[in-house]
């Protein structure tokens, strides 16, 4: 694979520090409601952070009505936050009538399964115990086997906006774990369609937001070399060009 010198990521950058400039937003903010008007969902979060991004994909997906309630900079790491919304002090964090929801894969489920009959049915299967068998592995292929690409982007891209300076040598070890794992994902896909069978899932959404990343940002063409592994540069467009994630691919917008 071959990473660019990362020019692009400084648009990206520059972005983020605009945001943070901007000062602590509030944390929590008030909607005032009907009896009988269910409270919209409130996504705490940086309208482009790759787990913000994650959730916001499965709300449009299951067409779930939600506010982007900005968390930015530090805000995060307040006391208050940390005590009220999200004790590691990270984002996002989903808010429902006065339920809070943290750790982004979790609030996907949670999405999925309160709006199981709306928007795209199956994210989460309804079938036998093989079925949810092939789900749940799909589940953990993507948070254990596909890690290296966070990791990477971590490397190649976050540690040097926080200060910190690539390591190349660690880029191309990850590098290298990452493109044997995606043999595995290409021999996979060439059985069925996604990951855990011929119908979307959790599972193939939770990969988009660090799969974009790796390649429109950090240039790499592990996802997308058709010669390399056909199947992975199948399904990667397949993915990445649903409308949910175009919708939130430059940005969470405020509210949907």
């Amino acid at each position: 694979m071959h990473l660019s010198p990362l020019k692009q990521r400084h648009s990206y950058f520059e972005f983020i520090s605009n945001l943070t400039r901007l000062g602590k937003p509030p944390l929590v903010t008030t909607t005032t409601t009907t009896p009988n008007e269910t409270p919209m969902l409130k996504l705490h979060g940086d309208a482009r952070s790759t787990c913000t991004k994650r959730v916001a994909t499965i709300l449009f997906e299951k067409a779930a009505h939600f506010e982007l309630v900005p968390v930015v900079g530090a805000a995060s790491k307040s006391a208050e936050y940390k005590a009220t919304m999200q004790p590691f002090g990270q984002i996002p964090v989903l808010e429902d009538d006065g339920y809070f929801l943290y750790e982004s894969r979790a609030i996907g489920r949670y999405i999925a399964e309160k709006y199981r009959d709306q928007g795209t049915m199956g994210l989460i299967p309804n079938g036998d115990l093989k079925e949810m068998g092939r789900f749940e592995c799909a589940l953990s292929m993507e948070a254990t086997q596909f890690l290296p690409a966070e990791l990477l982007a971590y490397e190649a891209a976050f540690k040097p906006f926080k200060g910190g300076k690539t390591d190349p040598a660690e880029v191309a070890r990850l590098t290298s774990e990452l493109a044997a794992k995606l043999d595995a994902y290409d021999q996979i896909l060439g059985k069925t369609k996604y990951l855990a069978g011929d119908s979307i899932t959790l599972a193939d959404l939770y990969h988009i937001p660090y799969a974009d990343m790796l390649t429109n940002l950090l240039k790499s063409d592990l996802l997308t070399n058709e010669a390399a592994r056909p199947n992975v540069a199948r399904w990667y467009h397949d993915i990445t060009s649903r409308p949910s994630w175009l919708a939130v691919k430059n940005g969470v917008p405020a509210s949907a």
